[in-house]
């Protein structure tokens, strides 16, 4: 399991949800849990308001939508099959979570 690496999601809304995205750093790879974001399908998303915190990929025939306000911790054994990578967009999924995790003092 490497940062980026995309997985089946095996939980009960796997068929909004179809993939996580695991985005844990591998400092934390003896862990028995996983930081994942959801993958959510883009047409149960509808509009998107802000790309940069919800970037779109096209996994596995799927257009799905990245979904930072679900992130959560799962254990190692509930990740699904691993489908692919998506390191080469790594840098749009750390701004989505910075997006998130910033200050925004108003």
């Amino acid at each position: 399991m490497a940062q980026f690496d995309v997985h089946r999601n095996t939980g009960r809304h796997g068929d909004d949800i179809p993939f996580v995205v695991l985005v844990q750093s591998s400092l934390y790879d003896g862990y028995r849990r996983r930081v994942v974001v959801p993958l959510v399908r883009k047409s149960v998303i509808g509009k998107i308001a802000n790309p940069r915190f919800n970037p779109s990929y096209k996994i596995d025939g799927i257009m799905v939508v990245l979904h930072p306000l679900e992130i959560v911790s799962v254990a190692n054994e509930q990740l699904g099959a691993f489908v692919q990578s998506l390191e080469a967009q790594g840098q749009g999924i750390i701004d989505a979570l910075d997006e998130l995790l910033t200050r925004a003092w108003k």
